[in-house]
């Protein structure tokens, strides 16, 4: 027993270290807070899933404790302690510390990639809530106009949590597929060992639409709400984005990204039952 949860303790702190790392590696940096990264959330995804919730919630309030200390500069914004403390808690301590709810599918999905995935979603899911509650109302004003403000939070932090949960996605698509996380030691699939080298061409493709279309999304935006005259950034300038084509592209990319798994899928299927 006490070897176990040496094993979890000595796991949580490597997978916490690694989460906050990713989480500076930032791939696009939004003017008014947020940002898209190299899937930081995803470390912490996995100890809910191999130690369970308990174990994940207290290793996200630690994740969300570093990353707020990280973003102390962020407070400087408010003025009023009420204020200091929704965005502490909205934008930081709850925001992240959903996180560790990521496993909760382990004990519904069997397979384990779905479980995962699934996990992801749903602490992007309620991050990105945490993160429109306080746009709507602490930043409402400050970063978003006043007027609308709901609107205006829903549409500026989906600009980012999208992204970031499309990278989840496929990051606990792949990983999950390849690793076993539910022995006692994280150990390769052997599914995947019989993998050809020309099985892997799907999950290119796959990766190159999300890819091209999260590109296009990010470029699509900024090209908006930057001022042509001044260079600078204005949120209110976010109702001139062409969203039915920004949709349009995002759905057909996912859309050729679902075909593509599937045909990989049913190749390494059908080499499998050849062998």
């Amino acid at each position: 027993m006490e070897k176990t949860k040496t094993r979890a303790l000595t796991e949580s702190a490597i997978l916490i270290a690694l989460a906050v790392i990713l989480s500076f590696i930032k791939l696009v940096d939004l003017p008014y807070g947020g940002s898209v990264t190299l899937a930081s959330m995803f470390p912490i995804v996995i100890i809910s899933y191999r130690w369970g919730l308990a174990w994940g919630l207290g290793s996200g309030l630690v994740y969300a404790v570093v990353e707020q200390l990280t973003g102390l500069s962020t407070l400087s914004y408010v003025t009023t302690w009420q204020s200091v403390l929704a965005v502490v808690l909205l934008d930081y301590i709850i925001a992240f510390a959903v996180t560790g709810l990521g496993g909760a599918f382990r004990g519904v999905i069997k397979n384990q990639a779905a479980a995962i995935t699934a996990g992801s979603v749903l602490v992007c899911v309620l991050r990105y809530i945490c993160h429109v509650i306080s746009g709507a109302t602490v930043w409402a004003g400050i970063s978003i106009p006043t007027a609308a403000a709901m609107s205006y939070s829903l549409i500026y932090n989906a600009t980012y949590m999208l992204p970031e949960m499309i990278i989840m996605v496929i990051v606990s698509l792949y990983i999950g597929s390849m690793i076993d996380f539910r022995a006692a030691e994280p150990v390769r699939m052997k599914r995947a060992e019989s993998k050809s080298s020309g099985s892997g061409l799907p999950t290119a493709i796959s990766g190159l639409a999300i890819a091209v279309a999260l590109g296009y999304d990010l470029l699509a935006v900024f090209a908006e709400i930057q001022n042509g005259e001044t260079g600078e950034f204005d949120i209110t300038l976010i109702s001139n984005v062409d969203w039915v084509n920004l949709i349009v592209v995002t759905v057909a990319a996912v859309v050729i990204a679902v075909i593509a798994m599937t045909v990989g899928k049913n190749v390494l299927s059908g080499e499998q039952t050849n062998k």
